[in-house]
């Protein structure tokens, strides 16, 4: 079997995703290039006798090696040298998308023209002479409409023709005299001086790069005379366009772009005002936009927060279920450590955690409906205007939108910033979005606190509250440890699209299945670790003769409350306990005990343990969000202002384990994980501290 490497290149939101997914469906997998933090993703596509290797590059508007995304894949294509470059273009917008497929005609690559999206370009009236313009640009071009399969097997088959072929033709770009001179006089000294460079770099290439201001290629150049050359040349450019080289080479591949675009486009219908500039009229709106968002939001939190209701229930029961099924295969009255750890520790764990899951698949099924409908962008164009106040972009705000789902996806979505300090700071703040895995903590103490009309009202004001916060920190981190400049940006704004059934079911799926890995795995682990520590080391004297009088004990409710205080100086005397107690003194001005503490160390490691570990401090065993025993306790214990100042200091306090982790792998250092641990803790307390005295001072919600 003959193999090719495919290399697919594109802009954001061009559907290159759904091009690579089509081509290589379940044979991909995802890793990062070597050395840097940029996601690559490759897979396998077999077709008649051959084999290829498809690897999709981080989405780009260009080469211009401004960001690390552009910089992976400008060498990935020049260190590989692919056997065909796919340019995934969005055809209703032709002209733009074109940029960056002239960039990779100046490298002489074997290029294929993909024009995706064809359904909505001939929606819109345009209509391409594809003969001519596939002349002018130097390869052939294929017509696709990549969320609806069409145009796979043509592309194929022109993949394998192009890789086959390996000849690429000569498309001659007018740069202008004056550029055009000062490019041959760049590439002579190139080749005279930088041989080691132009074995690995074409010279006329390189030549414009430099003049193209490409900071990373500058870096590389060792010779002196071709600095001097650069200089000058950079000088005369200057003079005669009276603008810089960079900006002067972009007018000269727009001009190419637009002159092949009027010879070969044709609108057949007037100009007019497609829905997406009709409802973008009114959701991006300057006064509309703000709360239109909002309310968008708040129906995401009533749809998730009613219709998990009763799959939940079903979990729950099957859990209880297979407990008492575990409990049965030993005798009544036994108290072997392997049933405890089994029921109380795995099952009440683990099924505590995974109960959850139903929200966590409405939630997605929300975020993916805005993601592919196309208004999570606009979300973002909304917030830019606020977000810019603050120091950073709209773009921010996407990655910190992401963290509503989970935390660890959202710092990894940060990479699409290209200035490093808009990455730092949204890394340092996306943990104060409200992720999946802090909701069984909401579940839990909403509906025990609070009348069933208002909940999802407190729902709807903690995820506020976490937004609220995460840009006033941003605002403060951007004026203090992280000045400067703020680099604009220009958002992409795709049109409105239905989104197909497939891809929002995969979507879901795909990051609940991430959810519930983390169950099966961290959170065991987790589980049987806060198991062990709460219930060794185990007492064996008490302050009474339980046992006697448990037996003497005439009613049934004599006995369970009996029952209750010993398994209570049970748990007491644990290791979880005693380090409770032992930070007690610090949590006890914002209204916790040390019962709250202990779950609050087994939250550190996973937020979806907090749960789980007040089950077993309480002695409940299998406890989850809808343990109304549990519930019970905690109303019994404390009132619905410590119930608040729990959600509050779980939303702002230390972010799990692994947050942290993929926090100091995309920062490159530990100094930011440990700052975002610390900092976030200690804010944490002070809000709290503020919630509870506040409504200590209005008698608010005490018991």
């Amino acid at each position: 079997m003959k193999k090719f490497t495919i290399a697919l290149a594109g802009n954001p939101n061009s559907g290159k995703t759904t091009i690579f997914n089509n081509l290589t469906g379940a044979h991909q997998h995802v890793g990062n290039y070597a050395g840097v933090t940029v996601e690559k993703k490759e897979g396998i596509c077999n077709y008649c006798d051959y084999e290829l290797n498809i690897v999709d590059l981080p989405g780009t508007y260009s080469l211009a090696a401004t960001s690390l995304e552009e910089i992976v894949s400008r060498d990935f294509l020049i260190d590989t040298k692919p056997d065909v470059v796919v340019v995934v273009l969005d055809s209703a917008n032709l002209e733009r998308n074109l940029y960056l497929a002239v960039q990779l005609i100046e490298m002489k690559l074997p290029l294929i023209l993909l024009f995706n999206m064809c359904d909505v370009s001939k929606a819109r009236g345009i209509e391409f002479d594809l003969a001519r313009l596939s002349k002018l640009l130097g390869a052939p071009i294929v017509e696709s409409i990549g969320r609806k399969h069409m145009g796979m097997d043509k592309l194929k088959k022109t993949i394998v023709k192009v890789a086959e072929a390996q000849s690429i033709p000569e498309v001659k770009i007018q740069y202008g005299d004056d550029l055009e001179k000062e490019i041959y006089n760049i590439s002579k000294l190139l080749e005279q001086y930088e041989t080691n460079l132009i074995k690995h770099y074409p010279a006329k290439w390189l030549a414009m790069k430099l003049l193209d201001h490409d900071l990373d290629l500058q870096k590389k150049i060792t010779s002196q005379e071709v600095l001097a050359q650069l200089k000058k040349s950079t000088t005369i450019i200057e003079e005669n366009y009276g603008d810089y080289p960079e900006i002067a080479i972009a007018d000269m591949r727009y001009g190419f772009i637009s002159g092949a675009c009027q010879q070969t486009i044709k609108q057949t219908i007037e100009k007019r005002h497609e829905i997406s500039d009709i409802i973008d009229a009114v959701v991006t709106n300057r006064i509309l936009g703000i709360p239109i968002f909002l309310f968008l939001m708040y129906l995401t939190f009533q749809f998730t927060f009613t219709l998990s209701e009763a799959p939940m229930g079903w979990l729950e029961s099957f859990f209880g279920w297979l407990a008492d099924f575990i409990s049965s295969l030993w005798p009544a009255n036994s108290h072997s450590d392997l049933k405890a750890l089994l029921v109380d520790g795995v099952i009440g764990g683990v099924g505590g955690v995974l109960v959850f899951v139903p929200n966590i698949m409405l939630l997605f099924l929300a975020i993916s409906l805005m993601e592919d409908t196309g208004y999570m962008s606009r979300a973002a164009f909304i917030m830019d205007r606020l977000m810019t106040k603050v120091g950073l972009q709209g773009k921010s705000f996407i990655p910190m939108l992401t963290g509503f789902g989970c935390s660890v996806p959202a710092i990894m979505a940060t990479r699409t910033l290209e200035n490093r300090k808009d990455r730092l700071i949204t890394m340092l703040v996306v943990p104060l979005m409200s992720c999946s895995a802090k909701l069984p903590i909401y579940m839990l103490l909403i509906p025990a606190f609070f009348e069933t009309s208002i909940q999802p009202q407190v729902m709807f004001g903690i995820y506020l509250l976490g937004v609220f916060l995460a840009i006033i920190c941003a605002w403060i981190l951007r004026f203090t440890i992280f000045k400067g400049e703020i680099t604009p940006f220009v958002m992409e704004l795709p049109i409105y699209r239905m989104p197909t059934l497939r891809g929002v079911l995969i979507h879901m799926l795909e990051k609940s299945w991430e959810y519930v890995k983390k169950a099966g795995t961290v959170i065991l682990a987790i589980s049987i670790i806060l198991w062990f520590l709460s219930t060794y080391p185990k007492k064996t004297e008490f302050s009474k003769n339980y046992d006697i009088l448990i037996e003497q004990a005439t009613n049934i409710a004599d006995k369970h409350e009996l029952e209750n205080q010993k398994k209570a100086e049970l748990v007491e005397y644990t290791l979880a306990s005693r380090v409770g107690k032992l930070i007690e003194p610090v949590i006890k001005p914002i209204g916790f005990d040390w019962k709250i503490g202990t779950a609050l160390i087994g939250a550190f490691a996973a937020k979806e343990v907090f749960v789980a570990q007040l089950g077993i401090v309480y002695s409940e065993g299998e406890t989850d969000e809808d343990s109304q025993s549990l519930r019970d306790i905690l109303k019994q214990s404390y009132g619905s202002l410590v119930a608040v100042c729990i959600m509050v200091f779980c939303l702002i306090s230390a972010p799990c384990m692994a947050t942290i982790a993929v926090t100091i792998r995309e920062s490159g250092s530990w100094k930011w994980g440990a700052f975002q641990l610390i900092g976030l803790t200690v804010m944490a307390w002070i809000v709290t501290f503020i919630f509870y005295n506040v409504g200590m001072f209005f008698s608010w919600g005490v018991s």
